[in-house]
C-alpha cells in the first residue's frame, strides 16, 4: 500500500501539522514505510496468542479499600493555608 501526496497533505491537515511543500515527499516515504510494516504485521500468525496489556507480567499490590478518618487530622492539616475545624477551607468556585 502506498499513499499519494494528496493523502499526505490530508493526514497532516487532520493532525493539524503544518507541512511545507518540500516536506511532503519525505513524509510520503515515512508513511509508506509505516504502512508496509503494518502489512507485514498483519501477516503474522497470532492464533492461540492471548491478548495482553503489557509485555512484562506485573502484579500490583493493593491496599484494603477502606474508609478511614486519616487518623490524625492535626498532622494532615498542619500545612493547610486555611482550615476550619478539621476541614480544609478552599475558595468557592461554583456559584
Amino acid at each position: 500500500m502506498s499513499v499519494d501526496e494528496t493523502t499526505v497533505r490530508r493526514v497532516a491537515k487532520l493532525a493539524r501539522i503544518a507541512v511545507e511543500d518540500h516536506e511532503v515527499a519525505k513524509l510520503k516515504g515515512e508513511l509508506d514505510a509505516i504502512l508496509a510494516f503494518v502489512e507485514e504485521l498483519s501477516q503474522l500468525d497470532v492464533d492461540g496468542v492471548e491478548p495482553m496489556t503489557g509485555v512484562m507480567p506485573l502484579s500490583i499490590r493493593l491496599r484494603e479499600d477502606a474508609v478511614t478518618d486519616g487518623e490524625n487530622a492535626e498532622r494532615v492539616l498542619q500545612n493547610a493555608p486555611a482550615r476550619e475545624g478539621d476541614f480544609f477551607v478552599v475558595p468557592k468556585v461554583v456559584e
